[in-house]
């Protein structure tokens, strides 16, 4: 198995809200790349998860496609959550000018070598995306990435949070994780200027209990490769018990955006010796 970069076949373009860029958007079917890379898949017998800027009609995604081992297109999932830069000057990450919110749900692809699952950037700071594709039996997680600095604030650098983050995601399931970012300075022109980014790189692979197995550095290219036996890990996390004991009955908070209907208990304060004593 191969993973790529987010938007790979260029420059990071949502740098700037520019109505040109949209001429880079194709549909899935017919995509060029993807021809190319189911080619390229065949030849080498290798899946492939494709990241493309798709055109559907008059909605417009950030896809990517799987492509098994024999060269077939087992299908796509499109980017759930769309981030927006800090906007006052058109600068950063401006990604909802781009892509609609994807509308796929979070899906497992079943290949030669492994049922995958795979979501895109953004996607990657939310657990429950990580754990919906492993509910429906992913025993690897994909993470194609465009993360970096953020124009607006320069002492800002998230790479060991965004890292920790992922870590989590595979510990807190006991999957392999792998997540591909890019590497180097970008510039893209817009309207207010030129729009600057340093992506991060270290790109690395995450063993089932967060550990990093392999991992790239912020200064060069790099190919990582790791072996896992599927067999021994899917023994492992049924004997954690982490999905038999779970409580779907309790987690109905997480459905909404406020704590409004969670039924929320007022606090009370009292007084104990010399202790005080919050109760929620």
């Amino acid at each position: 198995m191969s993973g790529r970069q987010e938007l790979f076949e260029g420059y990071y373009f949502c740098q700037a809200q520019r109505e040109d860029f949209f001429l880079r958007a194709k549909p899935h079917k017919g995509h060029p790349t993807i021809i190319r890379m189911q080619r390229l898949a065949q030849e080498l017998g290798v899946v492939i998860p494709v990241s493309f800027f798709e055109e559907a009609n008059n909605a417009h995604y950030n896809s990517i496609a799987i492509i098994d081992a024999d060269g077939s297109d087992l299908g796509l999932y499109r980017k759930s959550h769309i981030p927006d830069g800090p906007g006052v000057l058109m600068k950063g990450y401006q990604e909802k000018f781009y892509f609609s919110p994807g509308d796929t749900g979070f899906k497992v692809f079943e290949t030669r070598y492994a049922k995958i699952g795979v979501a895109i950037c953004w996607d990657q700071w939310f657990p429950e995306a990580a754990r919906a594709m492993v509910l429906q039996g992913a025993e690897i997680l994909f993470y194609p990435t465009a993360i970096g600095s953020e124009p607006q604030d320069e002492g800002l650098d998230s790479r060991d949070h965004w890292r920790r983050v992922m870590q989590g995601h595979a510990g807190a399931n006991l999957v392999p994780l792998v997540t591909s970012n890019r590497i180097g300075k970008e510039v893209i022109r817009t309207e207010h200027g030129d729009s600057e980014i340093t992506f991060y790189g270290n790109s690395f692979i995450a063993g089932p209990a967060g550990e990093v197995v392999e991992a790239a550095d912020d200064k060069e290219e790099a190919v990582l490769v790791a072996e896992f036996d599927l067999d021994k890990i899917k023994s492992k996390r049924h004997s954690w018990g982490i999905f038999r004991d779970r409580r779907p009955d309790l987690y109905k908070p997480i459905g909404n955006h406020s704590d409004e209907v969670c039924g929320l208990v007022e606090r009370e304060t009292f007084e104990r010796d010399d202790a005080v004593i919050d109760i929620l």
